[in-house]
Parts: C-alpha cells; sequence; structure tokens
C-alpha cells in the first residue's frame, strides 16, 4: 500500500478493483479544510480516463505489472500469437487487445509484453520502427520546397502523411507513439 501523496506520473496502481495509470495527478492544500489529490488515471484494460479526488493521506494498492520480452510470430485476422524469448512458450492476443500496436508489428520483432498476474494486459512497443513503403504516389519536381506532404501506405498496412520525396520502395523510421514519419532508414 502506498500513500497517495506518493502518487507520481506513469506509477500503475489499483483501485476499485481495476488497474490504473496515473496520467496526472495535482496536490492541493486549501487554507481552510484538509489537503487532498486531484488525479487523472488512465484504465489500462479499457484504455478510458477518469479523473478522480482523493484525500490526503489515503492508502492505495500498488500494482505489480510485469513485462516479458517476446517476439511477434504470425497473425490470423484478430489473433495475434508471441512467443517468449526465454522459455519459448507462446501466448494468443486478441487485435483488440493490442491497441494500435498491430500498425507497427513485424513478423519476428521482439516487443515487451505487460503481464498483471499472469494475464497480458498491454504491449510497449519501441520508440521507432523502420517500415517499408508499399505504395505512394509519385512527388513532383519542384514541390519540395514547400514542405508539402502525400500519404503513404507502409508494409504493415498504416497510411501516414510523408513527405514528397519518398518513393515506394523506401524504408522509413516511423515513432510508435504518434505513427508520425521521422526519417528515411
Amino acid at each position: 500500500m502506498i500513500s497517495v501523496n506518493d502518487l507520481r506520473t506513469g506509477l500503475t496502481i489499483e483501485w476499485d478493483g481495476e488497474i490504473y495509470t496515473v496520467v496526472d495527478f495535482l496536490h492541493v492544500k486549501p487554507g481552510k479544510g484538509a489537503a487532498f489529490v486531484r488525479t487523472k488515471l488512465k484504465n489500462i484494460r479499457t484504455g478510458g480516463t477518469i479523473e478522480h479526488t482523493f484525500r490526503a493521506g489515503e492508502k492505495v494498492s500498488r500494482a505489480r505489472i510485469e513485462t516479458r520480452e517476446m517476439q511477434y510470430l504470425y497473425n490470423t485476422g484478430n489473433e495475434y500469437y508471441f512467443m517468449d524469448t526465454e522459455n519459448y512458450e507462446q501466448i494468443t492476443l486478441m487485435k483488440d487487445d493490442l491497441g494500435d500496436a498491430p500498425n507497427y508489428l513485424l513478423e519476428n520483432m521482439t516487443i515487451g509484453i505487460q503481464f498483471y498476474q499472469n494475464q497480458a494486459i498491454g504491449v510497449e512497443l519501441p520508440t521507432t520502427v523502420n517500415l517499408k513503403v508499399v505504395h505512394t504516389e509519385p512527388g513532383f519536381k519542384g514541390d519540395t520546397a514547400t514542405g508539402a506532404t502525400k500519404p503513404a501506405t507502409l508494409e504493415t498496412g498504416i497510411t501516414i502523411q510523408v513527405p514528397l520525396f519518398v518513393e515506394e520502395g523506401d524504408v522509413l523510421k516511423v515513432d510508435t507513439r504518434t505513427g508520425e514519419y521521422l526519417s528515411r532508414a
């Protein structure tokens, strides 16, 4: 158990039968009355965000989240298969459990899978991934001075905005947090 006075951004807690990550917090000490902690919490399982105010000194349980390195093997529709790189056990996760991760997964890629009480609850992607452009319209000479962009479809099926000089077959570095083009790889 930890005191709500010790809450920090990124901390994972168990509260009200659910697992939450602290997105934002504010310690408030009014001139009159007792101090309190105003928080914004993100539900790990559903992805929903709530705001809650705790009384100062109130206790909450800290959730123990374990991250295991796993290799992405393949998918069959909505089922994604991963293998533990240490003991070679395989697990299956549904597409809904992965969030935006399928947009950046390539076969044999190693990612972190988060477990809570031996149940997979989420994924940790690398900050950037290198993906090949499979389709984009050609850029026209002289258009590059404007900083214009065009859509490009990558090998995982995601479509992102890229500069006009990018061509089919180019390998791009993409930020997995925002889905933005960073550079050519």
